[in-house]
């Protein structure tokens, strides 16, 4: 399975959580033109270098969006940290607690586990508050 996040970009709010078992730049176009219905999109995005963000379709939206794409340095995963310590969080307190039947179970638990860290699971980075407490108060 494939998990795509997307953050806000200083409150490490997990604006959506995708399971897939696989992804298409399509797909990840179809994706953020949904959050972006209901979030303003960033003015960059940093990404590693697979093939969905590689693609001309991908970079093509970005460059119609107005978004710039950071690539990171190949092998070099320290680059874009918050969301390899994100994949960490995730995998130690959702994905590896749990035995996943199917794709509709696994989105089920997860977008179950990205309410909790966006809502109760507090940050040491925003003061012990969660993401929707320092987005209300930075408000």
């Amino acid at each position: 399975m494939i998990f795509t996040r997307l953050s806000g970009e200083y409150y490490h709010y997990t604006l959506i959580c995708k399971s897939e078992l696989s992804i298409t730049s399509e797909r990840l176009v179809r994706i953020l033109n949904e959050v972006s219905e209901t979030y303003e999109l960033p003015k960059q995005i940093v990404v590693d270098n697979g093939p969905e963000f590689t693609s001309k379709t991908f970079l093509r939206w970005a460059f119609e969006k107005g978004v710039d794409i950071h690539f990171i340095t190949p092998g070099k995963p320290t680059e874009n940290a918050f969301i390899e310590s994100f994949n960490g969080k995730m995998r130690n307190e959702c994905l590896n607690e749990n035995w996943f039947k199917n794709l509709e179970q696994a989105e089920q638990i997860i977008q179950e586990w990205r309410n909790f860290y966006n809502s109760e699971r507090p940050h040491s980075s925003l003061g012990g508050l969660t993401p929707e407490e320092y987005l209300r108060r930075s408000a």
